[in-house]
């Protein structure tokens, strides 16, 4: 091996990740030819833009993270009348799919721009107990928080025995070490609905100047 040598993968070789989806393997499997990248960029452009118009006119949201592993009689997903529930969806191999509580949804391929509109629509978010994807919803959002991408964005975890060790991990390891400041736990934790729902209308009221108006109108040239 000399010096103007470099490491390559084999060109049908992998970096090690490996998806169910060939898609996703093929992408996964390291650089590919230019055309072949400018496509899937555009693919996930369009996914962007399909989001966009779904959720264009729905209002203020406030988004609801939780285990998709619950059943639909578990106390985690009643419902009250009054408002609208709308899904953004993520295909997954299994778990994944559109419950009957939703008043419309939208379903996306890839997490990432499912995160991008979660954040872009949402004026706050409740993380329920849950798995993985819940604590990386949680986590992402505080980061954002703490490196100011986002301001003043609440995050009310529901549950306050099952958030306790998360919270004292980041209280009794995570500052304690300097790896993040106290103020950067600045979770609203609660067992009550009717105090989740007060803090957040308390701060998208106060700090984004929420108010209640006429629906914004559709453009019949834009398809709308």
């Amino acid at each position: 091996m000399t010096g103007d040598m470099e490491l390559r993968a084999r060109r049908r070789g992998r970096w090690g990740e490996v998806s169910a989806d060939p898609d996703d393997r093929r992408f996964l499997a390291g650089p590919q030819s230019r055309l072949r990248e400018l496509l899937w960029v555009l693919r996930v452009l369009v996914e962007f833009i399909r989001g966009f118009r779904a959720l264009h006119f729905v209002g203020p949201c406030v988004t609801v993270f939780g285990s998709a592993r619950f059943p639909e009689e578990h106390r985690y997903y009643e419902r009250e009348t009054g408002g609208r529930s709308i899904g953004c969806n993520i295909e997954l191999p299994e778990e994944q799919k559109p419950n009957a509580y939703l008043d419309r949804w939208v379903t996306f391929r890839h997490f990432f721009v499912r995160k991008v509109m979660l954040v872009k629509y949402s004026y706050a978010f409740i993380a329920m107990p849950g798995g993985f994807g819940t604590l990386d919803e949680v986590i992402e959002a505080a980061t954002l928080v703490q490196t100011r991408k986002i301001a003043g964005f609440p995050i009310v975890l529901m549950g306050v025995e099952f958030w306790k060790p998360l919270l004292d991990f980041m209280r009794g390891t995570l500052i304690k070490e300097g790896t993040i400041d106290p103020e950067d736990v600045h979770f609203f934790v609660t067992d009550s609905p009717e105090d989740a729902a007060a803090h957040v209308r308390h701060i998208g009221l106060r700090h984004f100047g929420l108010t209640f108006g006429p629906r914004m109108k559709r453009r019949w040239f834009l398809a709308e």
